[in-house]
């Protein structure tokens, strides 16, 4: 099955790809289930940045009173004189960014259930603004300092960047095979090992193109064992699953 255009009509109006992308990690997870040794285990992990709110009154008390006993003596002696902080040095009204996540991640029982490996998703708002491409490959460059291997998979055609290409301007190096205009549809391995003294950044990327089939990726568990990733399999159940017509334009 072809790879199709998850955010531009036809396709767009037959289906949404939020569910498509709620729906895939979970095939990923299953797929994993078939060839991951016993010791590792896949779970989907899927958060909606702003969208996911707290419920903050769930934490307030529902009297004014509330404040007061807090600072009041339990023992029913006089209360401790209320310190007051200074003014702040900065104030300024804005909202903190915050970053879709639509990813897999696996773990390494036997080590503590130590995190080796996380398969990213990238979703439009991961690309949509310069804040929240810094938050993406930000968290990417964190996960490869901690020797987890990082598999981008990016297939949103409506923002042309790629992450690919700012995460490895982020850790200050290049690709020679991107050219001066990198492919904006991929998906990239990526893993950071050590051999004695000496540290490697390893890249295993590869073009993505609408009515072309996905890749097969290495996921490395450990230095020395990888197992297939074969997004062609995860994608076309993930399709049969939602019913999703055969458009590719």
């Amino acid at each position: 099955m072809p790879l199709r255009d998850h955010f531009r009509p036809p396709l767009l109006k037959a289906a949404s790809w939020e569910g498509f992308y709620g729906g895939w990690p979970m095939v990923i997870v299953q797929k994993l289930g078939q060839i991951l040794p016993p010791r590792f285990v896949a779970e989907p992990r899927v958060h909606l940045g702003s969208q996911v709110e707290i419920d903050i009154a769930a934490f307030d008390t529902d009297d004014a009173g509330g404040r007061d006993r807090l600072i009041s003596d339990s023992s029913g002696g006089l209360a401790t004189a209320i310190w007051a902080p200074s003014t702040p040095s900065l104030a300024i009204e804005t909202e903190l960014p915050d970053c879709d996540e639509y990813e897999v991640r696996i773990y390494d029982m036997m080590r503590t259930r130590r995190l080796v490996a996380a398969i990213e998703l990238v979703s439009p708002a991961n690309k949509d603004r310069p804040e929240h491409r810094r938050i993406f490959v930000g968290k990417c460059a964190a996960l490869l300092q901690q020797r987890v291997s990082v598999i981008i998979v990016d297939l949103v055609t409506t923002r042309d960047f790629s992450l690919y290409a700012e995460l490895l301007a982020f850790l200050d190096q290049t690709d020679p095979a991107l050219g001066s205009e990198p492919p904006t549809l991929y998906a990239a391995a990526c893993r950071h090992r050590q051999t004695g003294r000496r540290q490697f950044l390893e890249m295993w990327h590869h073009p993505l193109e609408l009515g072309r089939s996905l890749p097969r990726l290495p996921l490395w568990l450990a230095d020395d064992y990888a197992v297939p990733l074969d997004l062609e399999e995860s994608y076309e159940q993930t399709c049969r699953d939602l019913r999703l017509p055969a458009l590719t334009q």
